[in-house]
């Protein structure tokens, strides 16, 4: 595998009515094609930035971001985002927000016959065809993860980024999503970047844990490889002797020895 996504001594500072506030420090990330990344850390330790720097949401104020190695300074088709709130469309249905995705990266060079078709593929791979005609506040918040889901893939992005998308639900729908999405990007062999608070949920999704030091200023403490073979199953794990080890080493960084950053400072 080669770099994929490349973050190169990248600084953000955001001004402040308070003066400069130091988001992020010299962080450095190299991603590769088809890896599963997740970033862990304290509330305020800059994992949503990070994501939106490798979303082009937000200008590196030192440093550079590549994908495919091309420079990231503005949002791009190659990049799509699923956020913690769906943002779908309330007055459109649930597969005209897939379709409106879909026209806006191949509108120019297919007929509707060939969007529409893409709409539908992408409903279907997130088990969603039967609420294609349904508007979001007819679905259950797990459904409308699912279509945000589904307009990003619909995309063919070469990078699925996400913040949090499971963190306003229910144990048992984040669950149940966690093993979809798994399903899924086996499938797609996305690459893909996700901000978690659940520790457990990036032991079981990723092929790297990305554990963050607590802000301001903050940079990447510790880099996690998750040694666990695909497909995963989540009861199976449970017990498993590297997924526990995983497990204490992510509690451990947060909750230990990140704990007490601020009184050796």
């Amino acid at each position: 595998m080669t770099a994929f996504i490349e973050v190169q001594s990248a600084d953000m500072v955001f001004n402040t009515q308070k003066g400069r506030f130091h988001a992020l420090q010299n962080i450095n990330l190299t991603i590769e094609q088809g890896e599963f990344i997740t970033l862990i850390g304290h509330s305020g330790c800059g994992k949503s930035t990070l994501l939106n720097l490798i979303a082009g949401l937000l200008p590196t104020t030192t440093g550079v971001v590549l994908c495919d190695g091309r420079e990231v300074n503005a949002p791009g088709p190659e990049r799509a985002v699923v956020f913690q709130n769906h943002s779908l469309l309330p007055w459109l249905s649930c597969f005209d927000n897939v379709y409106l995705g879909v026209e806006s990266v191949f509108g120019s060079r297919e007929k509707k016959p060939q969007l529409a078709a893409r709409a539908h593929a992408a409903l279907d791979l997130v088990g969603m065809s039967h609420a294609s005609a349904k508007r979001p506040h007819e679905i259950s918040g797990g459904m409308k993860q699912r279509i945000g889901i589904a307009r990003a893939l619909a995309m063919e992005p070469k990078v699925l980024l996400m913040d949090e998308p499971f963190g306003a639900l229910d144990a048992l729908t984040r669950a149940h999503l966690q093993d979809e999405l798994l399903k899924i990007v086996a499938r797609t062999k996305s690459t893909v970047v996700m901000v978690t608070h659940d520790v457990d949920e990036a032991v079981l999704l990723s092929n790297r844990i990305v554990m963050m030091s607590n802000g301001p200023a903050a940079t990447i403490g510790e880099i996690l490889s998750v040694d666990l073979p695909h497909p995963r199953n989540r009861v199976e794990l449970a017990e498993n002797p590297r997924y526990v080890s995983c497990r204490k080493a992510v509690l451990d960084f947060l909750y230990t020895r990140q704990a007490r950053l601020p009184e050796a400072a």
